[in-house]
């Protein structure tokens, strides 16, 4: 038998969504897309999910093992299923932890704006049902694991249970957990830390106890072998009191920093030259097709078909995202020759606000409240520019999209929206290296003043070709990102990472 290739990594990504088979936002799209930019690299990588209903119609799933767990004092039987293998998933072997009462449900975490009650013994089973799995696929051939690879609170007691629950054939294996927004951290009240099974020593500030309560999430960055995050900027910023959402003295306690490596897209999926959305297609070497699909969605939004600069933004309405920064100076941007479409979900009062203010501007303003994938891809085809105006933004995947779709992104100078776009500046302008502009504070004053400069950039045509040029220029596929991780997973491998729960502070 050959000899194993050493530079040939076997990891597995553990997540409760990921695209195709579950969305609620950007966690599915980069847990869909990293391994498969992995696996082009030549790594043997499998991805574990929950057993929702979407991965239960898939025929032909293969049953590998069967376990039962107590949890929340109920036993519960659960079912390891492979549901794609490689061939079949872009190199990807899919497995899934099924269990009927708990991921057979409408929705991933919420049902009518509230969470299940029952979450923790939900995430508790698929985590240690996660560490199952790895047992049972190693002994049917699949070889040793490498990295377990974790996203975000959900599965990140797999480190805890892994140091505290004796898995000896898991003794070599590491665990890099990855935090996609550290606002999500997995609280549950102190009452119900025995649904976890674990011991009680482990409700402590040392361990998984925070404030009173418990919290996943810090339990998984305490005993993870290593721990990143989404962007280098938001890696820094989550150290700090305004950023940090009472984590920072956890995180500071780590002996090793913490990583950051800013995400990227996939550009089979986002390519203005191949959307089969877009009305037209277009490419950096004929963008005839835009101007097509401006005049598109001007008609589709009920907007007057007029040579104005056309603004979009798109995501999640509430203030995090800075959309009442945008309501509060759209009087001063409907007084301006532009047209500007929003499309987004949230916030109650936002949705309510905007709904009201397209009533009144129905000739610049146009809201679909909701979301639309296909309309997103029109909306970045379509506009001239997109703002994202975030209070704070671990990566941001839009104005990726934008860069693609030659769609100049205007953000806040926060987390990744700082990493991938560079600012309009004069030195920059001329070296074709600016590729969107940064709103320096989150107000809206600086909002303001940041769009007025983009709407006078966008009067001069040749320059404001030069910004959707280079953005268009931009590499934002995985490929650079799937390098980093890689290199981080092989210092791993070399020891970083003692293995111990670091000390809280």
């Amino acid at each position: 038998m050959p000899p194993a290739d050493p530079h040939r990594l076997n990891l597995v990504f553990a997540a409760a969504e990921a695209v195709p088979y579950a969305k609620t936002g950007g966690l599915a799209d980069v847990v869909g897309a990293l391994p498969l930019e992995l696996a082009k690299l030549g790594h043997r990588v499998s991805l574990i999910l929950p057993g929702y209903p979407d991965t239960l119609r898939i025929p032909a799933r293969r049953q590998i093992a069967k376990f039962s767990l107590t949890v929340g004092g109920a036993r519960q039987t659960g079912l390891i299923e492979q549901v794609k293998d490689p061939a079949d998933a872009g190199g990807v072997r899919v497995l899934t932890i099924r269990c009927d009462p708990y991921f057979n449900r409408p929705n991933l975490y919420q049902e009518n704006g509230l969470d299940y009650p029952d979450n923790l013994e939900r995430f508790a089973f698929f985590s240690q049902g996660v560490l199952q799995a790895l047992e049972h696929v190693q002994a049917e051939g699949m070889g040793k694991v490498d990295v377990l690879h974790l996203h975000d609170w959900q599965v990140a007691l797999c480190s805890v249970y892994l140091k505290h629950d004796g898995h000896p054939s898991l003794d070599n294996l590491k665990t890099l957990l990855t935090i996609h927004n550290i606002g999500y951290q997995g609280l549950f009240p102190a009452a119900q830390f025995d649904a976890t099974g674990l011991p009680r020593s482990l409700f402590a500030p040392s361990a998984l106890e925070f404030y009173g309560s418990m919290n996943l999430l810090k339990g998984g960055i305490l005993f993870s072998d290593a721990v990143s995050t989404v962007s280098p900027t938001y890696a820094k910023e989550i150290l700090t009191k305004e950023f940090g959402c009472g984590l920072e003295g956890v995180l500071g306690s780590r002996p090793d920093k913490i990583r950051g490596i800013a995400n990227g897209i996939d550009v089979t999926i986002w390519n203005p030259e191949t959307d089969g959305y877009l009305p037209a297609t277009y490419s950096l070497a004929d963008l005839s097709g835009k101007r097509i699909c401006k005049k598109a969605l001007q008609r589709e939004m009920q907007l007057p078909d007029r040579d104005v600069p056309l603004a979009a933004a798109i995501g999640r309405l509430t203030s995090q995202k800075g959309f009442d920064l945008l309501l509060e100076i759209l009087p001063e941007l409907m007084r301006l020759d532009l047209q500007l479409i929003i499309l987004g979900a949230g916030d109650p009062v936002l949705e309510e606000q905007l709904q009201a203010a397209r009533k009144k501007y129905r000739d610049k303003l146009s809201v679909h409240v909701g979301f639309d994938e296909g309309l997103a891809h029109r909306m970045e085809g379509g506009a001239d520019m997109m703002i994202m105006p975030s209070r704070y933004e671990p990566c941001g995947l839009t104005q990726l999209y934008s860069l693609r779709y030659g769609t100049v992104p205007i953000v806040r100078k926060t987390g990744g929206l700082a990493d991938t776009v560079v600012p309009y500046k004069p030195s920059t302008a001329a070296s074709k290296q600016a590729t969107g502009f940064h709103v320096v504070d989150a107000s809206g004053d600086s909002l303001l003043s940041t769009m007025l400069l983009a709407l006078e950039i966008f009067k001069d045509r040749d320059r404001w070709h030069g910004l959707m040029q280079t953005g268009m220029q931009t590499d934002v596929s995985w490929t650079h990102a799937a390098k980093e991780y890689v290199s981080l997973y092989k210092e791993m491998g070399r020891g970083a990472g003692s293995g111990k729960p670091a000390t809280a502070s």
